[in-house]
């Protein structure tokens, strides 16, 4: 078996469908990936024939020439897959396994895996703690929009789902454990989301959604979801959430206390990032934006979850401090109110498995929430420009069309 169609990133704007070549179980040179990091031995690792893996909001960054990535770079960091190839060190999973892969490589052997910080291991990256596959500065592991793709640490990160015939008729849900829900679900967890608590979710982008849907697993008593985006605040009405338009009306405040009563919510949870426009008809992008209002909206002493990304390198920022993710944050508005900030990376195998069950229970319609839509490999690069225009979808990539 030679051949393996992935998704390249080629520049901004631009992504195209390569044959990279079958994977093996060592880390071979290639876009992005750091120098230490070629030639690592993977007996523990395992090939995964991929069933199922998915257009994130952190790939557009990348896509739209917002962050550092080398043209070549294979993306993808959502996978599923059935495992068709094991490492001589692999005992415990097998041939025929159908698993979810967190999107954090981890090694399960460091000091902060041992404490379930999967998000920052340290053995992962040379450059620093935490790394994902095919994403810029995260270690360089190939990315898993692709027919193949070697995954490694198999034993302490795959999450074996236990029916892979009931799994299949849930596959759509299932593909959304290796990032999109458990992000979603830690925004909500680290904003303190609890039974009858008023939630802002900014943002009705995929993560935005998938946070709102968490927040009512959670037992929020009103979810409320803000975009500039009219068809996603749709979307997010659809599974019965409170939305805010902040083109049509800029300030978040008021449109909050026509819902709410008062101006401000109970906890708050930032689904954009660093990408972020000002509010109004006409304003242009404000990095800054929604780290602002959250600690404006949000009650003293409320938490504040963020898994919106924010990034140390960004050349398109829109001044010589947002390029180095600098940015103009009402700290003191944060300190005053007595805020708990929660940032970083979300560490998946916390929530997946939890998340698994709460799926095949039908307690968690998540792909139902986001608007899973299903494509080929080869419809990718066109999913990525409808993605860019704002379309209130999460595309799923099928490579072998097993997605019925």
């Amino acid at each position: 078996m030679s051949g393996n169609k992935a998704v390249a990133y080629m520049k901004p704007g631009m992504v195209e469908i390569q044959d990279i070549g079958y994977p093996d179980l060592v880390l071979r040179d290639g876009p992005g990936v750091n120098p230490l990091n070629v030639g690592r031995k993977c007996n523990h690792g395992v090939i995964l024939k991929v069933v199922t893996t998915n257009i994130c909001g952190s790939d557009q960054h990348m896509v739209r020439g917002r962050t550092t990535a080398p043209t070549g770079l294979i993306l993808g960091h959502e996978i599923t897959g059935e495992v068709i190839e094991v490492g001589s060190d692999v005992e415990f999973i097998k041939k025929g396994d159908l698993v979810s892969v967190p999107f954090n490589i981890a090694c399960g052997r460091c000091r902060s895996c041992k404490e379930r910080d999967t998000h920052i291991c340290e053995n992962v990256n040379p450059d620093r703690p935490g790394s994902a596959y095919g994403y810029v500065d995260m270690g360089g592991w190939v990315g898993g929009q692709s027919e193949y793709v070697m995954v490694p640490y198999a034993d302490f990160q795959l999450l074996k789902f236990p029916d892979k015939d009931q799994a299949m008729e849930k596959i759509k849900d299932l593909t959304m454990l290796s990032d999109i829900f458990p992000t979603g679900y830690h925004g909500a967890v680290s904003a303190g989301v609890k039974p009858g608590s008023t939630v802002y979710i900014a943002g009705a982008g995929p993560v935005g959604l998938a946070a709102a849907h968490s927040a009512q697993l959670l037992g929020a008593a009103v979810v409320i979801v803000g975009d500039l985006n009219g068809e996603r605040l749709q979307q997010a009405k659809s599974f019965g959430c409170e939305t805010v338009n902040l083109r049509e009306h800029p300030d978040l405040g008021e449109q909050i206390e026509q819902i709410l009563g008062v101006p401000e919510v109970d906890c708050a949870v930032d689904c954009v990032g660093f990408e972020a426009s000002g509010h109004g008809a006409n304003a242009g992008e404000a990095p800054a934006t929604v780290l602002n209002s959250i600690m404006t909206v949000t009650r003293a002493g409320g938490k504040l979850g963020i898994p919106g990304l924010y990034v140390t390198g960004d050349p398109g920022g829109i001044d010589e401090d947002a390029r180095i993710g600098t940015l103009k944050v009402r700290l003191g508005l944060g300190w005053a109110k007595a805020h708990t900030f929660v940032t970083g990376q979300t560490p998946v195998m916390k929530y997946n498995r939890d998340l698994m069950a709460a799926i095949l229970s039908g307690r968690a319609q998540i792909a139902k929430a986001v608007n899973a839509t299903v494509i080929s490999l080869e419809d990718a690069p066109k999913a990525y420009q409808e993605f860019d225009r704002g379309v209130a979808r999460k595309f799923v990539i099928d490579p072998h069309g097993l997605v019925k």
